[in-house]
C-alpha cells in the first residue's frame, strides 16, 4: 500500500496527536502507529502534567526547578518555551474535556513531586496520561482529514537528495510507503533498550534509530533517566509506582523498616530521580537486601482513593499498597537525549521534524524534572506542527560538539537476540557506569550494529528484525555517548569520574552516524 500525504506523523502519543490536530486544516495528515492506536508511553504516564497554573506558582519558578533538575545542561530558551507556553496548552486540554482532579473549590487539584518547589502537577487520579490520550484521540478520531494506519511499523525514512520525503512501513498484513512533504517523528522513548524498564513493549528507540541511520544528528543520549520506584515482584510484570506516591508522603524503607533516604540526600524521599536511584543502589549494597516503598503510615482510604490504578496493580501482585511494603528498584524510564532539534522541531535533515521523547531540544538537560514530559509533548508537538505548516527554512541547531559514529557492515557477525542486547545495556550502561563496562558495551554493540546494517533491505524490514535494529542502534549510540562523557552529571553517573567537570564537560554533545 502506497499513500501520499502532505504531512506524515509517525507515532500516536501526546506529541504526535497534538501535532496532527494542528496540521489537519493545512493538508492531508497520515498517522502511522506501531501497535494499537492508543498504546504509547503517554498512556502509561501516571503522575501528571506539570504546569505553572497554581496561585503560588509562576513560569519563572517552574523554569528554576527545571533548570536545577537539569544539572547545568538545560537549554534556557527551550525551558522558557516549555514553562511559558505550557499553561495555555493545559487549559486547552481542560476546554477539550480533560477530567483532571479538582479540589474542594473546583480548581485543578495540584500534586507535589520530587524536585518541584510547589504543588504544580495536574492529575487524573493516577492515570493522567490515559485521560489525556482519551481526549486527544476523541478529537483525532472525529477529524476525517486525519488518516490513521495502525499496527504499522515505520522501517526507514525515505530520502531524496538529502531531504526526508516520508517513510516506508510494514504491518502484519501489508507493507508500503507514505510519501509526504513533511514528516514528524513522535515515536516516544526507548526504555526497552534496557532489561529493566517501566516502559511498554513498543518503546524500543525506533525513532532515534531510523533518524540516525538516515544521517540525522542525535544529542545527549548518555542521559537516560532511571525511575527509582518500579515494583519488582518475582513472577509479576514490572510496574511503575508514580513519583506522586512520594509526593503524597510515601517513604523508601529498607528490610528493617528504616527510612533511609535522609542518610544519602538532604531532600530525602523528594530528591531528584537520579539521586534517589543511586541512593537505593547504595542502600542495597550496604544491607545486601531489597528496598521497599511504604505508605503504611498514611490514611489507607486516602491512598486507595488517590491511587486506584496502582492499588490494583499491587493487588494483582498480592500486595496492599496502603498497608504492605512494596519491593522496588530503579528501571529505565525516560531518554533525555534523542534526535536533535531546534525549538520548532526541525532536525538536521530538511523535511524531518521530531517532538516529544524522541526529540532533544535540550529542555531537560541532564535530568528531566518529574511530570515535564507530557507538557513537553503538548508544547513541542504544537510548535512542530506550526513549523511544518510554514514555508521551509534553513535548519539552525544549537551549538553542540558533533562527532562521527562510523559503522561498518559485517554480514558474518552473529546477530544477537533482543534479550542479549537488553541484558548488556542493563549490566554495563545502567544506573552506575564505569569505563571497563562501557568499553565492553560499545565494542559489542558496534559489532552487532554492523551486522544488522548489513542485512538486505527485504530482510531488514521484517518487524522483528527492525526491533533488533532499533535496540542495537540506539543502544550503541547511548553507550558511545556515556563512554565519551568523562564526568558524572544528572542521570549519567560514572564511578571512575564521580564528580562534575564543568571545565571540560559543561556542554552538550551530538553524534552523526555513518554506515559504510
Amino acid at each position: 500500500m502506497n499513500v501520499a500525504a502532505d504531512f506524515l506523523v509517525i507515532g500516536s502519543g501526546i506529541a504526535g496527536l497534538r501535532a496532527a490536530l494542528s496540521l489537519a486544516d493545512a493538508g492531508h495528515v497520515v498517522i502511522l502507529t506501531k501497535a494499537d492506536p492508543r498504546e504509547s508511553n503517554t498512556g502509561y504516564a501516571q503522575g501528571g502534567i506539570a504546569a505553572a497554573v497554581g496561585p503560588d506558582d509562576s513560569a519563572e519558578l517552574h523554569a528554576r526547578d527545571t533548570i536545577a533538575a537539569g544539572d547545568g545542561l538545560c537549554v534556557p530558551p527551550a525551558v522558557d518555551v516549555l514553562v511559558r507556553e505550557g499553561p495555555r496548552y493545559v487549559h486547552e486540554l481542560i476546554d477539550w474535556g480533560a477530567a483532571f482532579d479538582r479540589d474542594a473549590h473546583g480548581a485543578p487539584a495540584l500534586g507535589r513531586e520530587a524536585a518541584h518547589s510547589v504543588r504544580r502537577v495536574l492529575h487524573a487520579r493516577d492515570a493522567t496520561g490515559r485521560e489525556i490520550s482519551r481526549v486527544l484521540w476523541a478529537r483525532v478520531s472525529a477529524d476525517r482529514r486525519i488518516r490513521v494506519i495502525d499496527a504499522a511499523f515505520a522501517t526507514r525514512l525515505l530520502m531524496n537528495a538529502g531531504r526526508c520525503t516520508g517513510a516506508r512501513f510494514r504491518s502484519s498484513t501489508d507493507q508500503g510507503m507514505v510519501a509526504a512533504d513533511k514528516t514528524l517523528l513522535a515515536t516516544g522513548g526507548g526504555g526497552q533498550i534496557f532489561r529493566e524498564t517501566s516502559n511498554p513493549a513498543i518503546a524500543t528507540g525506533d525513532g532515534i534509530a531510523i533518524a540516525a541511520l538516515a544521517g540525522a544528528r542525535v544529542a545527549d543520549l548518555e542521559f537516560v533517566q532511571f525511575h527509582p520506584t518500579v515494583m519488582k515482584v518475582e513472577g509479576a510484570p514490572r510496574f511503575l509506582l508514580s513519583e506522586a506516591l512520594r509526593g503524597e508522603g510515601a517513604r523508601l524503607i529498607n528490610q528493617s523498616g528504616e527510612a533511609f533516604m535522609d542518610r544519602y540526600e538532604a531532600a530525602g524521599d523528594l530528591a531528584s530521580r537520579d539521586l534517589v536511584s543511586r541512593a537505593m543502589v547504595r542502600e542495597v549494597e550496604r544491607t545486601g537486601a531489597p528496598v521497599y516503598l511504604s505508605m503504611a503510615h498514611l490514611d489507607a482510604e486516602f491512598v486507595r482513593r488517590r491511587f486506584p490504578t496502582i492499588t490494583q496493580a499491587c493487588a494483582s501482585a498480592g500486595l496492599d499498597l496502603a498497608r504492605d511494603p512494596v519491593p522496588v528498584s530503579p528501571a529505565a524510564h525516560y531518554v533525555m537525549g534523542g534526535v536533535e532539534t531546534d525549538l520548532d522541531g526541525r532536525t538536521s535533515i530538511p523535511g524531518l521534524f521530531a517532538a516529544g521523547e524522541v526529540a532533544c531540544t535540550g529542555v531537560h538537560g541532564a535530568n528531566r524534572l518529574a511530570s515535564n514530559s507530557l507538557l513537553e509533548g503538548l508544547v513541542f508537538g504544537a510548535r512542530s506542527a506550526a513549523a511544518m505548516r510554514a514555508a521551509a527554512r534553513e535548519v539552525v541547531l544549537a551549538a553542540t560538539t558533533v562527532t562521527a559514529a562510523v559503522l561498518s557492515g559485517n554480514a558474518r557477525e552473529a546477530v544477537p537476540s533482543v534479550d542479549e542486547v537488553r541484558d548488556l545495556m542493563w549490566r554495563q550502561v545502567g544506573v552506575v557506569r564505569s569505563r571497563p563496562g562501557l568499553e565492553i558495551a560499545v565494542a559489542q554493540l558496534k559489532r552487532w550494529a554492523g551486522a544488522v546494517s548489513a542485512w538486505p533491505e527485504a530482510v531488514g524490514e521484517d518487524p522483528e528484525r527492525r526491533r533488533v535494529t532499533s535496540i542495537v542502534t540506539s543502544g550503541f549510540l547511548i553507550a558511545r555517548a556515556a563512554l565519551r562523557r568523562e564526568e558524572s552529571r544528572g542521570a549519567h553517573f560514572r564511578t571512575d569520574f564521580p564528580t562534575h567537570d564543568d571545565l571540560h564537560w559543561k556542554m552538550r554533545t551530538a553524534d552523526r552516524l555513518h554506515v559504510d
